[in-house]
């Protein structure tokens, strides 16, 4: 047996845990937050340090990858065998007063067993620069026709699905304060989205309605320890996304940013972690399984989670609930994973749940892997004040106010990505 096998079992028969629980104990003080011990990035699961970049894409970031997926997101097939299949079913010229090509495209997904669902991706190409832009994708919550109030964007198939008549969703331009879309457009960036229920529902019942039920022999029911939750089939997503934008006639296959808020900001960094298309890798508000250190138990926690969401991750992550100490890596090492491209976090003051400070660390810990490329890291482990934005090779801000993502944060992402992206040259 290999080691890597042997340390998961040897994890999964000694880990005490609690079981999932909803109403398992919440800390908010710094002074409990426990003593443990930040894993160093570059050192193997033999002892072994990498001082190369060679070794660490040889050997090191395949072995966190590898942890990752059977330990906390599920490992995400390497062939589906899912045909996808593009078709522009609507194409204005002149959106957003003429400020932008408005796309709208149908995405069908085919299983072998012959099941099928459709995805709408909404994409929005500005029009003034010439040839080739960069792109942000990002996932909407409620559906493409509730982050614009534009009245010719088609409403997301999964509505009807996921959200009863009277929903918010159902609401043209009711989450268009999280989407900056002009500003985006007026910099130069092309914008992306599709909402998230489209690949899978958001709720355990529903996945035989998601991408899941195309596969095979899936059972939600009986999901095997480190079969892929929906962060993971979220994130698988999100590459299918890619695959279309790198054949987009205006579009700049090389300069693609990934970004997710919440629960899809936890998507995007797992997202960008095995993708690496995604050049910028933004998380806002991302938290626990996001960017927030698990190990500080400090808002949202395992339990938690888990309990409530516990489609999100494979079963196996239930082991470390009320156990974080026994988790053999944190989520400082899925940031790692990103480089040598750029990671952002965001984080928000009122924000407690996501462990504001626990998502600042986690991108300051996991600087000695950005060191490895000379790339510069966040040069201090003390967080910066609300509003001071820090832009190195990887960027953090916090910012006043609670869980959203606001018109600031967005100027903060542009700020970012025209360095990272060189799109001034």
């Amino acid at each position: 047996m290999k080691r890597f096998e042997i340390l998961l079992l040897a994890i999964m028969m000694s880990v005490i845990t609690m079981g999932q629980n909803k109403n398992a104990p919440v800390n908010y003080d710094e002074n409990k937050v426990p003593s443990f011990e930040i894993a160093d990035p570059l050192r193997c699961l033999d002892g072994q340090v990498v001082e190369s970049t060679r070794q660490w894409e040889s050997r090191r970031r395949p072995e966190l990858l590898r942890m990752f997926g059977e330990m906390e997101y599920g490992v995400t097939p390497r062939k589906t065998g899912i045909k996808v299949r593009h078709e522009v079913v609507n194409s204005t010229p002149d959106a957003m007063d003429g400020l932008a090509t408005c796309k709208q495209v149908r995405f069908t997904f085919t299983g072998k067993n012959g099941k099928s669902l459709q995805a709408l991706l909404l994409l929005y190409i500005p029009n003034a620069p010439k040839g080739r832009v960069p792109v942000i994708v990002s996932y909407n919550f409620h559906g493409n026709q509730t982050t614009t109030i534009e009245p010719d964007v088609i409403t997301s198939p999964s509505r009807e699905l996921v959200k009863s008549l009277g929903s918010k969703a159902w609401v043209r331009g009711e989450q268009s304060s999280r989407w900056a879309y002009e500003m985006a457009l007026q910099r130069g960036y092309a914008v992306a989205t599709m909402c998230y229920h489209d690949i899978c529902p958001d709720a355990p019942n529903l996945l035989v309605h998601g991408i899941p039920a195309l596969l095979p022999d899936y059972n939600a029911e009986n999901r095997g320890e480190s079969e892929w939750g929906t962060i993971g089939i979220w994130a698988w997503g999100y590459s299918r996304i890619a695959d279309y934008l790198e054949k987009e006639e205006r579009v700049d296959k090389h300069r693609m940013a990934v970004l997710g808020h919440s629960r899809l900001g936890k998507t995007a960094l797992w997202a960008g972690a095995q993708d690496k298309r995604f050049k910028v890798v933004i998380s806002n508000n991302s938290g626990c399984g996001g960017a927030a250190l698990s190990k500080r138990f400090f808002g949202e926690n395992v339990s938690r989670i888990t309990a409530n969401f516990p489609h999100w991750f494979c079963p196996a992550f239930n082991h470390f609930s009320e156990n974080e100490s026994a988790l053999p890596f944190d989520q400082h090492e899925l940031l790692s994973l990103i480089a040598p491209r750029h990671a952002y976090v965001a984080s928000a003051e009122a924000d407690k749940w996501a462990d504001p400070r626990g998502e600042y660390l986690s991108l300051y810990y996991a600087g000695p892997v950005y060191h490895l490329y000379g790339m510069q890291g966040l040069p201090s482990p003390v967080p910066p004040a609300v509003h001071q934005p820090q832009h190195y090779d990887v960027g953090y801000h916090i910012r006043s106010g609670g869980h959203d993502v606001t018109p600031y944060d967005w100027q903060c992402y542009l700020d970012f990505m025209d360095a990272a992206l060189r799109l001034n040259e």
